[in-house]
């Protein structure tokens, strides 16, 4: 990976583990939250946003636990999109990590661009 920065957030939900697979693994859930519009076949999903689409590659699932997603457009190199999510045993509560790319100066943009995702999945899950 030529320039890329692992980028790795978390946060914690007071929501269950049922309802955030929802929101983070059916169109219609991540259409909410995570972009204006999400189609999903087979393992492609594409993702609308203001007008504009973006194709990623579901490589990676386990149901209650995470997926991860490569953009299209990044097939060359090693980089990827993850939601995990896990129950904090100590706590019960739900910690959500978010593992992504960027070039060195898109990180901040990034960072931003999952800041307002997750506020938006906070406020609508009411976590």
């Amino acid at each position: 990976m030529i320039n890329k920065q692992k980028i790795e957030l978390e946060y914690l939900l007071k929501t269950s583990s049922k309802v955030l697979e929802n929101m983070v693994s059916t169109p219609s859930g991540l259409s909410e939250w995570f972009a204006d519009d999400v189609n999903i076949d087979e393992d492609i999903y594409t993702f609308y946003w203001d007008g504009s689409e973006e194709t990623a590659r579901l490589i990676s699932k386990r149901a209650g636990s995470y997926m991860r997603w490569k953009w299209e457009r990044n097939e060359e190199d090693d980089s990827f999109f993850e939601i995990h999510y896990e129950v904090d045993p100590m706590t019960k509560a739900l910690v959500l990590k978010i593992t992504d790319f960027a070039d060195d100066d898109e990180v901040d943009e990034i960072t931003m661009q999952w800041e307002t995702a997750i506020q938006n999945l906070k406020r609508i899950m009411g976590a």
